[in-house]
């Protein structure tokens, strides 16, 4: 279940029906989505299934979302620390930007941490893990970065054949945030 942290005020939030609510505030969507066991099958696990496996046994709840938000196509992103050029991907994904589209992401397997800066209140940060669904609106400023264990496996939709484009803020602000999961070392830096 996702955990919302916002440094500035010192406050966590465990609670889905809290963190949905707070989301909700600033067009966020959040929601916990029970795993597919079709997806597990006899043989494998939903972390080990090829990503048709995973498409096919979440097809009515990515056919529901595809409906409700214009979005045209879904794809599987499978990240681990052995992914190559793996530090390359994550320099595209933790300097804060945003997108013309939605950013819509089912994780699957994993954890990761969407940092998210609106334009009134403060930075706070959404840690993600198997069976959250998160929308982020387009234009919304944000980052995002893996945990510890650097792994993630999610279902990705897009408005867009050709999948997002990040438009980076160059604020600098996600400097001032560690890309830690939490836990003790997550502070946000002083001045």
């Amino acid at each position: 279940m996702a955990i919302l942290r916002i440094p500035e005020e010192n406050r966590t939030l465990r609670d889905a029906d809290t963190v949905a609510g707070y989301l909700a505030a600033f067009g966020i969507d959040y929601e916990r989505w029970t795993p597919e066991n079709e997806a597990s099958g006899a043989a494998s696990s939903a972390s080990s299934a090829p990503p048709e496996v995973l498409l096919a046994a979440y097809a009515e709840k990515i056919d529901a979302l595809k409906a409700r938000g214009g979005y045209v196509t879904a794809d599987v992103i499978d990240v681990g620390p052995e992914t190559p050029g793996l530090e390359a991907m994550l320099a595209r994904f933790n300097s804060e930007h945003w997108h013309d589209e939605d950013e819509v992401r089912f994780i699957v397997e994993g954890r990761g941490l969407f940092h998210i800066h609106p334009s009134s209140g403060p930075v706070f940060a959404i840690e993600v893990e198997a069976g959250d669904l998160i929308r982020v609106p387009k234009g919304t400023h944000h980052w995002f970065d893996l945990c510890a264990d650097r792994r993630i496996r999610a279902i990705r939709l897009f408005q867009e054949t050709s999948g997002w484009t990040p438009h980076y803020t160059q604020s600098g602000v996600d400097r001032g945030f560690q890309p830690l999961c939490f836990g003790p070392a997550y502070l946000p830096k002083t001045a």
